[in-house]
């Protein structure tokens, strides 16, 4: 009898504990759910246009290059931090979406927030949901973006192309037992099939294809051509020093691996002087292995009508764009850039894909004069991006007539969190930005920014876009873009 009254409130707290799990469960389900209403993302009555991996860039829901779309749940799970403890949903989506910002209030805070040798600074920041201006501090001013020219390039090739769209990479057989391997500008293509990364297109998986129907065929001797004519013009930005070959590739309609020297590596480390050459070697290699003999490889182009032989589709325009965001990766955008030239009619070059770049800046309502667009990824020192069309493009993503620029907003890193943002917001005058600021950042030497959106403390979803050149002290620039963001995501205002 006594040990049962011991062992009965026992039982009594763990049942009561939990009661309170679930509980708290379903109100963080419930609060995410109305942050993305709240802020347009989300409707009660319709299909959201946002995939299931929009509050943590995940790649859920993403149909493979190797095979059919495949499923993904009907709800995001819980993101890990840097510290590897989940953080809920309810955190980086805000809790009501639709709260009021003074202006003047804004100002205020952005104004208190002082960090010693960051420099001087262009910004803006709007309200997502009406479009108002509640901050602009020299924003129609042009500045070196950096890397937050990343987000022109992927708003272009998404207005264009469409986020579903993929890229194919192809064999083609011209005739007397040739093959001819034509990129399509798959950026992401890789030689071999990886587990780890099954969204990616392979020329493993397409050398399999292509033999099992040269087989039937009883074809097993060929010679092979490469075609990556796709683009064309300077496979190098002459704005770019020769001391950015460890951080871009070569830019190229065929390559594996992005165009670099070890396959898996990280955004720097050598790259191949001839990434199409390469691509081809490895094509292949892979056809050697599934029992087909090559006699020769050497550059080609295919002609129009050739049949086709075999093919392999990339990620979605949509996982692609949000890979270039969440890693700032230099070669996807500068893929991007030539794609979105082809997608217009142009000629897959710098100067045709700057110009469409711009072109769809204004279709979309978000240039400002003052912008000069002259790569992709923001290597270049002549580039020049006002801070209010960086957050005229961020809203006109949110808007629900432009649902293909959504990957905008759900590919940029979150702070403290994931990607280029995840070891940031770490002091304790930044801490309250982690979770609830997104942003693209930008970093060349002398040169700092930031843009994305926050979600306020009341709930309201702010565009924002901050660029600092030319500070005296790089470090402290970027600590004064984590405490400004962060200040903003404090405002109750």
């Amino acid at each position: 009898m006594g040990l049962k009254r011991l062992l009965l409130p026992l039982v009594a707290l763990v049942v009561a504990a939990g009661l309170v799990i679930g509980l708290l469960s379903g109100v963080f389900a419930s609060a995410a759910r109305q942050g993305l209403e709240a802020a347009g993302l989300e409707s009660r009555t319709a299909a959201s246009t946002l995939t299931p991996g929009a509050l943590d860039g995940s790649a859920g829901g993403a149909a493979t290059g190797e095979g059919p779309p495949t499923a993904s749940p009907s709800s995001p799970a819980p993101t890990p931090t840097s510290s590897g403890v989940p953080m809920p949903a309810s955190v980086l989506a805000g809790t009501e979406g639709k709260g009021r910002v003074s202006a003047a209030a804004l100002t205020k805070r952005v104004e208190a927030v002082k960090v010693k040798g960051s420099g001087g600074y262009s910004g803006e920041v709007r309200d997502l949901r009406t479009g108002d201006v509640l901050f602009a501090h020299r924003a129609s001013k042009g500045a070196i973006p950096a890397s937050t020219t990343k987000l022109v390039t992927s708003a272009a090739a998404l207005d264009l192309l469409g986020a579903e769209h993929r890229f194919s990479t192809t064999v083609v057989a011209p005739g007397n037992g040739r093959l001819v391997l034509v990129g399509g500008g798959d950026p992401y293509l890789l030689e071999k099939a990886s587990k780890a990364e099954p969204t990616r297109a392979s020329l493993s998986t397409l050398a399999r294809r292509t033999a099992t129907a040269l087989k039937a065929d009883g074809v097993r001797k060929v010679s092979l051509g490469y075609d990556a004519s796709l683009f064309s013009g300077p496979a190098w930005n002459p704005d770019w020093p020769d001391s950015y070959a460890d951080v871009a590739s070569r830019v190229s309609a065929l390559w594996v691996n992005e165009g670099r020297t070890v396959p898996g590596g990280g955004v720097t480390g050598p790259r191949q002087p001839n990434p199409a050459k390469e691509a081809g070697a490895a094509f292949a290699a892979q056809l050697e292995k599934q029992g087909v003999d090559v006699s020769s490889v050497g550059a080609a182009r295919a002609p129009k009508d050739a049949p086709r032989v075999a093919s392999v589709s990339s990620m979605t325009l949509e996982r692609i764009v949000e890979h270039v965001l969440m890693t700032s990766d230099n070669d996807g955008a500068e893929v991007l850039l030539r794609q979105a030239a082809v997608a217009d009619g142009r000629r897959g070059t710098f100067t045709d894909g700057t110009a469409v770049v711009a072109e769809r800046l204004r279709a979309l309502g978000a240039w400002t004069s003052g912008t000069r667009l002259t790569d992709g990824s923001g290597l270049s020192r002549r580039t020049r991006i006002p801070a209010a069309t960086l957050t005229k493009l961020l809203r006109a993503a949110g808007e629900e007539k432009h649902p293909d620029l959504r990957p905008l907003l759900t590919g940029l890193p979150v702070a403290g969190v994931e990607g280029s943002l995840a070891t940031k917001f770490g002091d304790d005058e930044s801490l309250a930005g982690r979770g609830v600021v997104r942003g693209k950042t930008g970093t060349l030497s002398k040169v700092h920014g930031l843009a994305g959106t926050i979600t306020t403390r009341d709930g309201a979803v702010l565009t924002y876009a901050f660029l600092v050149n030319d500070p005296e002290n790089d470090y402290n620039a970027t600590v004064w873009l984590q405490r400004v963001t962060a200040a903003i995501s404090r405002c109750g205002c």
